[in-house]
């Protein structure tokens, strides 16, 4: 009796939007800018750092670094201080610089690491080489490649034994100076992906000597730690902090990606509260629109009454309508927000460094069963707030005055 009811509501509903499809057209369109604006642009944000945070993780979220600050010098003291520390599996020392190498013709922007290379492929797992031998801690000379320094085009540009030239600014005396320092590739790493705080593609390691003795550093750039897990991570990172305090950054990768899913969290709130108002616009054109048509109807509506129709019946047949029509909306809303989310996601999301140095990142938004449901709930209550004042005013008119109206 119910299921019949409401099939032959629907249907009356069909019937009445379809006699005045351009204010029907015009309300359903309003309706779906909401679910639209909801879906294209949360489930871009939240592909992007799904992505940002699966990049974060994979480089190891049982690793700190240290940086000292500006003044602050790391020692040996400061290594064997760290390494007596609870859980610190690890603790090396590291020169970092940015250098510039020619690929194929052109000059590209890479990071050179001295590092103990094997706490590289301890950390980042997923690190694989693609041929050639990683040197060892006195073959300083020696260099494992990222797979996007030694290919062009799918074209390889420097060979294992080949002799690889990086220019790079070295301060002296307060002045800059442009060097060069010739390294033999030793090893050319498979291809990563698209990590961005540490990219292996485009990065060249060397034994932690050829900081000092190919590119005259004095000073170590930091210290990378290990932690044995990454549950031991946070009170590491707690106990450097004390112990440093002003001295030096401590920086961990588990910490950045629990930044990352707070900024996310607060930009997804921001987004849905933005998308309220495209929400609250679109109840008072139902309402307007299902005002009007009320309006319309009155003498219909008594005719219906005259004939047996109860209050609730005509509430429930206005309801019906601004319902349909917030299905109808969500429904287009939600598909073009999906379509629009994966050209948006085509376009990249730049990070820029310098004006030479930059990284494009890719990610497919993140379509969920969850944002699909939410976002429907939200345009049905579009249509229930929008359509139930009128609803009840229609209900409430008596028969005989409706039947009198002009």
């Amino acid at each position: 009796m119910v299921l019949h009811f409401l099939v032959d509501l629907t249907i009356l509903a069909f019937k009445t939007l379809t006699e005045r499809k351009t204010r029907a057209v015009l309300t359903i369109a309003g309706i779906a800018i909401g679910p639209l604006a909801l879906v294209m642009i949360t489930s871009v944000v939240d592909g992007y750092a799904d992505y940002v945070i699966e990049q974060i993780q994979g480089l190891g979220q049982n690793a700190i670094v240290l940086f000292p600050s500006s003044g602050y010098k790391f020692t040996e003291n400061d290594l064997n201080a760290i390494r007596i520390i609870d859980n610190v599996v690890r603790a090396e020392p590291f020169y970092s610089i940015q250098a510039q190498v020619k690929v194929g013709g052109d000059n590209k922007i890479i990071f050179v690491y001295a590092i103990p290379i094997d706490i590289v492929f301890e950390t980042i797992k997923s690190i694989e080489v693609y041929e050639g031998n990683v040197p060892t801690t006195s073959e300083y000379v020696r260099a494992v490649v990222g797979h996007q320094i030694a290919f062009k085009d799918g074209e390889k540009v420097y060979d294992i034994g080949d002799a690889m030239v990086l220019t790079f600014m070295r301060n002296e005396r307060g002045r800059n100076t442009v060097k060069r320092a010739t390294v033999m590739v030793s090893a050319i790493l498979k291809e990563f992906g698209g990590a961005f705080i540490l990219s292996p593609d485009t990065t060249v390691f060397l034994p932690l000597e050829a900081g000092h003795r190919i590119f005259g550093l004095n000073q170590w750039s930091g210290i990378f730690v290990l932690a044995r897990s990454s549950d031991d991570v946070t009170k590491i990172v707690d106990e450097l902090r004390s112990m440093y305090r002003n001295s030096a950054e401590i920086i961990s990768f588990q910490g950045i990606a629990s930044i990352v899913n707070s900024v996310t969290g607060a930009m997804n709130f921001i987004l849905f509260a933005a998308s309220l108002s495209a929400f609250a616009v679109a109840i008072a054109g139902v309402a307007a629109t299902m005002i009007t048509s009320v309006i319309e109807r009155t003498r219909e509506i008594g005719v219906l009454k005259a004939l047996g129709f109860t209050s609730e019946y005509v509430l429930a047949m206005i309801l019906m309508e601004s319902i349909i029509m917030s299905l109808i909306g969500g429904a287009i809303g939600i598909t073009l927000g999906i379509a629009g989310g994966y050209t948006l996601a085509t376009a990249g999301l730049e990070l820029r460094a310098s004006s030479q140095a930059s990284i494009v990142i890719r990610a497919g938004p993140k379509i969920t069963m969850e944002l699909i449901v939410r976002t429907m709930g939200l345009t049905m209550l579009i249509g229930i707030a929008g359509g139930i004042f009128p609803a009840y005013r229609a209900s409430k008119i008596p028969p005989a005055v409706a039947l009198r109206y002009e």
